[in-house]
């Protein structure tokens, strides 16, 4: 199993690749995620939101491949636990196959990448700035690998 992060944004605050690089560190080498990063579509007067939201959408969807299992993190995604996500991370371990996870811009997904996401994960109902979802993503598949390995770090 490969885990990956397909991410549209902008360039991160050295704290943010700090954080991200310090709970990969703590993961083993089999499930140290690769970060795929992606430009912001241009944002300018004389541009749509809507068709800086499809551009963004076609460099996701171009950049998962088609035999991956596909987690869209989404507002309107189902909650889950940190003892479900333990569950979905073994589950993605068990059966091997490679993971993406999708974080949109700021103007979100289109409905085509909704449609291809086998999952849809609302990490929270709050709306989190692009670089806290970095961290708080790469914190929780830690802790969910700790609760899998039964290590004291989740309590």
């Amino acid at each position: 199993m490969k885990l990956r992060i397909h991410s549209v944004a902008g360039r991160m605050p050295s704290w943010v690749d700090e954080g991200v690089a310090e709970y990969g560190r703590r993961l083993p080498r089999e499930l140290q995620p690769d970060w795929v990063n992606l430009p912001l579509g241009k944002r300018t007067r004389n541009v749509k939101p809507i068709a800086v939201k499809a551009e963004e959408s076609d460099r996701l969807l171009q950049s998962v491949r088609d035999r991956d299992f596909m987690v869209l993190l989404d507002l309107s995604g189902k909650a889950w636990t940190t003892e479900q996500l333990a569950r979905e991370l073994r589950e993605w371990q068990l059966e091997g196959r490679d993971v993406s996870l999708v974080i949109g811009g700021p103007d979100g997904v289109d409905d085509r990448v909704r449609q291809r996401a086998d999952r849809r994960w609302s990490l929270s109902a709050l709306t989190l700035p692009h670089p806290l979802v970095r961290i708080v993503l790469a914190e929780q598949l830690y802790r969910a690998w700790t609760v899998n390995q039964g290590h004291p770090y989740h309590k």
